[in-house]
C-alpha cells in the first residue's frame, strides 16, 4: 500500500490521477503518463526552481510538454505541486469550460507554458524561451549578478521526433548552442499504429550528436538515480543542449496494455483500471486518491517551491540598488511596456512622384525605430535582404553573440515560426520574421498556435502576388491571402503604399491578443499623393474612403495592396466617362470588421449594390464586402513565369479590363432595376 517510498507513492500518484480522470472523461491518453510520471516527479521537485503561487515568476525554470497528448502527466504534477488546478479540476479533464483541456493550452491552466499536441510544435517553442533568455541575458545580466539563469526542461516523444519541424529546430538549437534546453526523449517504441520501427529506423542518438547536442542515456526511467545523473550532467553542459533518450513503458503498471499501442489513445477500462492500481499497490475501489504522506510531502515542498523565487527576489533586491535603470526597464518588458517614444519617429513618405515597394519601405520603418525598441528582434529564413527585415547596425545572434538582434534562422520556415511563438510567449521581446508570402504555408500550423495562444508575433511575408513576376507560379501566392485570413484571431494588413506601411508596423507593434502579417510587395508601387487622398492614418480602420467623385457613388471600388493604384487609374478615367465612384483602401478585413457598424455603413453604404474588389488573389472571402450584385476582380488560377507587367495584364489587372467589369455591372443592375 501506499506510504513504503514517498517517491514512488508520489510518482503512482500522478498515474493514478491520470488513469482515474481518462477514464472518467472515457477519452484521452493514459500510456504516456505512466511512463513518464518519474520523469514529471523528479523534475518538478528536486531540479526546477519554479513557484506555483507565482506561475509568471521571470526566471523560473521553463517545463514544455512538447508530447502534449499526455496532458494528464502535466496537470496531475501541476496540482500536486500546488499550482491553481484543483482536483475537481481533474476530474473535469477535456469537459466543457474545464481548464484541464484535452492537450494543455497556454492561458487556460496555470503552468501550462505554451499549448502543445501538435507534435514537435512544444520543442521549437522551447527552443524560442532559450533563445529569448539568451538575448535578454545578454542585456540584463552583470558579471556579479545574473538575474535571468534558469533551464527548459521538456519531455518529447517520437512523434515529435519524426516531425519535420523538430528537426529543423534541434538543428538550429545545435547550431547556436543553446546549453539551458534539456529534453527527455520518451523512448517507448510504440505509435499509435503499432511499434515505432513500421515507420522509424533512425539513430536517434547519432542524430542528435550530430546537431551539436548533448546525448545522454536512462536505460529505466524508473531509477531516480539514472535520472538525476542525467539531469546533473545535462546541467553542467553550458554549450549543448541535451537531449536524455528514455527508455520508457507506454502504459506502466497495466497488467494487459503495458507496452501495448491500446494504452496510447484510449481509456484503459474500469476492470484494467482495477487491474493496474492492483498491480501498483494502489487501493483498487479509491478514485482519485491522493494519500496523505503524499500530500504531506507536497507541502513540505512547497516552502522550498517560494523559496525559489524569494531567493531570487532578493538578489533582485540588489540589482535594483546597483542597476537601477536596467531592474525598470526589465520590469516594464516583462510586463509589456515598451514605451512609445518609437511613434514619434516612425517616417513620413512625401515624395510622391517616387515609387517604392512596400517591403522596402518597412525596412525604411523598421530601422528608424529600431533604436527605440532594443527588445525588437529580427529573423527570416534566409531571406533577410529580399524581406528587408535586417536591423541595420546591429550584429547577428550566434553562439558567439547572443546580444545580436538579427537571427538567421536558415532555410527553415516552420522552425522559424515555431521559434518565433516560443519567444513571444518567454515575454520581454517583440518578435518579427520574414519570408515570401508563399512560404507562409510552411509555417501556417505555427502561426495556427500563436492565434490559437493569443501570442504577438508579426509576420513580415512579401512577394505578395503575381507582381513578383519571373520567378513563376511556384513562388507567386494565390491562395495564401485568404488562407491566412481564414485564421481566427489573425490580423492581416496589406498596405497600399509607403505611408500605409508606416501605418501598418504601427498597427502591428501596438496590436494585443494574437498575430499580426503584414502583407508587402516585391515591385515598385506609387507613393499616394496624401494631399490629394484621405491620410494612411485611416489604415488603422482596417479599410478607409480614398477618393470620391463629388456625387453619390454609382459604384464602389475596393482594393488592397498594389492594386490600389490600379483602382484610383479606374476612378480617374470613370470620372472621364461621367460615372461617379468611390475607392476604399482595404488593407485588413480584421480591423475593419472591429469597427462600429455606423463606420462601417459609412465606407459600404448599402444603398449602393455595384461593388467591386480587386486583390491580385482569390475572390474567396471578398463576398460579404461585395454583397448580392458585386464583381471581383481576382486570380481563380495558379500565376505564370513573365515580367510583372505582363502578368497584371494577362490576369486581367487593367484599367481596361477594370471598367469594363464597371460597366456591365452598372448596366446588369439597370436591366435587374428596370426589370
Amino acid at each position: 500500500m501506499p506510504g513504503k517510498d514517498i517517491h514512488q507513492s508520489s510518482i503512482n500518484t500522478i498515474r493514478c490521477l491520470a488513469i482515474d480522470a481518462i477514464q472518467k472523461a472515457n477519452s484521452g491518453h493514459p500510456g504516456m503518463p505512466m511512463g513518464c510520471a518519474t520523469i514529471a516527479y523528479r523534475l518538478y521537485t528536486k531540479y526546477m526552481k519554479h513557484n506555483p503561487s507565482n506561475p509568471k515568476w521571470i526566471n523560473r525554470d521553463r517545463f514544455i510538454l512538447s508530447a502534449g497528448h499526455g496532458s494528464m502527466l502535466l496537470y496531475s504534477i501541476l496540482h500536486l505541486c500546488g499550482y491553481e488546478i484543483s482536483l475537481d479540476d481533474i476530474k473535469n479533464f477535456r469537459q466543457w469550460k474545464s481548464i484541464t483541456a484535452g492537450h494543455p493550452e497556454f492561458g487556460l491552466a496555470p503552468g501550462v507554458e505554451t499549448t502543445t499536441g501538435p507534435l514537435g510544435q512544444g520543442f521549437a517553442n522551447a527552443i524560442g524561451m532559450a533563445v529569448a533568455q539568451e538575448y535578454l541575458g545578454s542585456i540584463f545580466n552583470k558579471d556579479d549578478i545574473k538575474i535571468i539563469d534558469h533551464f527548459i526542461y521538456g519531455i518529447c516523444s517520437d512523434g515529435d521526433l519524426m516531425e519535420g519541424i523538430s528537426h529543423e529546430a534541434a538543428s538550429l538549437a545545435g547550431h547556436l548552442k543553446l546549453g539551458k534546453s534539456i529534453f527527455f526523449y520518451d523512448n517507448n517504441g510504440i505509435t499509435i499504429d503499432g511499434k515505432t520501427s513500421l515507420a522509424f529506423s533512425e539513430n536517434i542518438k547519432q542524430r542528435f550528436e550530430s546537431y551539436g547536442w548533448q546525448v545522454l542515456n536512462v536505460e529505466d526511467v524508473n531509477d531516480l538515480n539514472q535520472i538525476d545523473k542525467a539531469v546533473e550532467s545535462a546541467q553542467k553542459e553550458k554549450s549543448k543542449p541535451t537531449l536524455v533518450i528514455t527508455k520508457t513503458h507506454i502504459g506502466f503498471g497495466s497488467p494487459n496494455k503495458h507496452d501495448s499501442a491500446s494504452s496510447h489513445g484510449s481509456p484503459l477500462g474500469e476492470e484494467e483500471v482495477k487491474l493496474t492500481k492492483k498491480n501498483l499497490d494502489w487501493p483498487e475501489d479509491k478514485y482519485f486518491y491522493i494519500p496523505s504522506e503524499v500530500s504531506d510531502h507536497f507541502s513540505v515542498l512547497k516552502n522550498g517551491f517560494k523559496n525559489y523565487e524569494n531567493e531570487w527576489q532578493n538578489l533582485f533586491n540588489t540589482y535594483k540598488t546597483k542597476y537601477p535603470s536596467d531592474a525598470e526597464k526589465l520590469l516594464k518588458y516583462f510586463n509589456n511596456d515598451f514605451g512609445s517614444d518609437w511613434i514619434d519617429i516612425l517616417p513620413s513618405f512625401e515624395k510622391y512622384s517616387e515609387k517604392l515597394a512596400t517591403r522596402n519601405a518597412s525596412g525604411k520603418v523598421l530601422n528608424a525605430i529600431s533604436s527605440k525598441l532594443p527588445t525588437l528582434i529580427s529573423g527570416s529564413a534566409d531571406l533577410s535582404e529580399s524581406n528587408n527585415t535586417l536591423i541595420n547596425g546591429q550584429s547577428v545572434f550566434s553562439a558567439d553573440n547572443y546580444s545580436g538582434r538579427n537571427i538567421h534562422f536558415g532555410i527553415r520556415e516552420h522552425a522559424m515560426a515555431g521559434i518565433v511563438n516560443g519567444i513571444a510567449i518567454y515575454g520581454g521581446i517583440i518578435p518579427y520574421c520574414g519570408t515570401f508570402l508563399i512560404f507562409s504555408d510552411y509555417m501556417r500550423p505555427s502561426i495556427r498556435l500563436a492565434a490559437l495562444m493569443k501570442l504577438r508575433p508579426i509576420y513580415v511575408f512579401t512577394h505578395d502576388s503575381i507582381g513578383l513576376g519571373e520567378d513563376g507560379p511556384t513562388h507567386q501566392p494565390i491562395e495564401q491571402l485568404a488562407a491566412l485570413r481564414a485564421i481566427p484571431g489573425m490580423t492581416v494588413i496589406r498596405p497600399a503604399d509607403a505611408n500605409e506601411t508606416t501605418e501598418a508596423w504601427k498597427c502591428a507593434l501596438k496590436h494585443k491578443g494574437g498575430p499580426v502579417a503584414l502583407i508587402l510587395t516585391r515591385q515598385k508601387i506609387p507613393v499616394l499623393d496624401r494631399q490629394r487622398f484621405a491620410s494612411a492614418e485611416n489604415l488603422s480602420k482596417g479599410a478607409y474612403i480614398l477618393t470620391e467623385s463629388d456625387k453619390e457613388p454609382e459604384v464602389i471600388l475596393m482594393a488592397s495592396g498594389s492594386e490600389v493604384a490600379l483602382a484610383i487609374e479606374v476612378f480617374n478615367n470613370l470620372n472621364k466617362d461621367g460615372i461617379s465612384a468611390r475607392v476604399i483602401s482595404f488593407p485588413s478585413w480584421e480591423l475593419f470588421d472591429s469597427q462600429t457598424e455606423e463606420y462601417k455603413k459609412s465606407v459600404l453604404p448599402s444603398s449602393v449594390k455595384a461593388r467591386i474588389s480587386i486583390e491580385a488573389g482569390i475572390k474567396q472571402g471578398w463576398e460579404k464586402y461585395l454583397g448580392e450584385h458585386g464583381e471581383a476582380i481576382s486570380i481563380e488560377k495558379f500565376g505564370a513565369s513573365a515580367p510583372y507587367e505582363v502578368l497584371f495584364k494577362e490576369f486581367g489587372f487593367t484599367v481596361e479590363a477594370v471598367i469594363k467589369k464597371v460597366k456591365t455591372l452598372l448596366a446588369n443592375l439597370q436591366t435587374v432595376k428596370t426589370v
